[in-house]
């Protein structure tokens, strides 16, 4: 399963998106999307688990602090 993960710190990068989410269960993949103009974390993210771990993700990290921001996570959903 694809999770969006949105309210990101902007210092966070594909390392710490993956630390952050391993708490819960095995990361497959984890991804900050970077503005292409400045190099930058745009400020979300992807992060792809089995099904069970991004359901347990999901309860436990949505709302919750992240270097002071409360991040949101919720099933991807793919673009129309």
């Amino acid at each position: 399963m694809k999770l969006f993960v949105g309210s990101l710190p902007f210092s966070f990068g594909d390392k710490e998106l993956q630390e952050l989410f391993e708490r819960v269960g095995a990361v497959i993949s984890a991804k900050v999307i970077m503005d292409r103009d400045t190099g930058r974390s745009r400020g979300f993210g992807f992060v792809e688990m089995a099904d069970e771990d991004a359901k347990k993700a999901i309860e436990d990290l949505n709302g919750s602090d992240a270097d002071g921001r409360a991040i949101v996570v919720n099933e991807a959903r793919s673009r129309n």
